[in-house]
């Protein structure tokens, strides 16, 4: 694991890291961070908040990849739209059964050859294939499964991806928040944090006892102070 370096920065690494989990972790923009930190006495401006984000974001994101568990083996892909400058991509994405965010993709395309690179990104990066994928009816999820030479079993029942078309509900929140994304670029950049942030912190709270959750919750703040440690 990398430990970050907060070298040459006028404010203590505890504001900073604190500032980008604000930022990561709900749904709020740059200037609503600039005033939570105003309400405690720490005179930030938004422009920092940003720069803080794109420059500690990224390190703290691949750490907290490196520290998670292995995931499950069946494998929930769909595909939402997001409009960038007036023009459709495809947020293509994969989670796990229990909601634990694999991967994404943001392409301009929505056809066999998008979802071919989807799934050789998702089998280079977990090293091993599923035994069970679920998708919706799109097509070229199957010419991928039969190009790739994949034998896990596929399902494409209708309501049978449910998990992956909720997991879509926080970036489509986020994507309200900041008025659309400016690039494909900074869409992969930011999801990218998003997505390790909300692995770090996501749990389905209905389902566990008070003391359970509290446990979660603090193991998870401890993930975090530890992929996000200072030099």
């Amino acid at each position: 694991m990398r430990t970050i370096s907060f070298t040459r920065h006028r404010f203590p690494p505890d504001i900073i890291r604190h500032a980008v989990w604000l930022y990561a972790r709900f749904t709020l923009s740059y200037r609503d961070v600039e005033d939570l930190l105003a309400e405690r006495g720490l005179d930030i401006s938004y422009e920092s908040v940003r720069r803080w984000f794109l420059k500690f974001g990224t390190p703290i994101a691949k750490n907290l990849r490196r520290m998670r568990p292995t995931p499950s083996d069946y494998w929930h892909l769909n595909e939402m739209v997001i409009v960038i400058r007036g023009r459709r991509h495809w947020l293509w994405r994969a989670v796990d059964n229990e909601g634990e965010v694999l991967d994404f993709l943001v392409q301009s395309k929505r056809n066999a050859k998008a979802a071919m690179k989807l799934m050789r990104k998702l089998l280079k990066k977990q090293g091993w294939a599923p035994t069970r994928i679920i998708t919706d009816k799109l097509r070229s999820y199957h010419v991928a499964i039969r190009t790739l030479g994949l034998t896990a079993e596929h399902i494409d029942e209708k309501r049978a991806n449910n998990r992956a078309e909720n997991s879509h509900q926080p970036v489509r929140r986020r994507e309200r928040k900041q008025q659309r994304f400016k690039s494909s670029g900074s869409a992969q950049r930011f999801l990218n944090i998003h997505s390790s942030v909300y692995n770090t912190f996501y749990v389905q709270r209905h389902l566990l006892s008070i003391s359970t959750f509290k446990r979660f919750r603090t193991d998870a703040f401890n993930v975090w102070e530890s992929a996000s440690a200072a030099t």
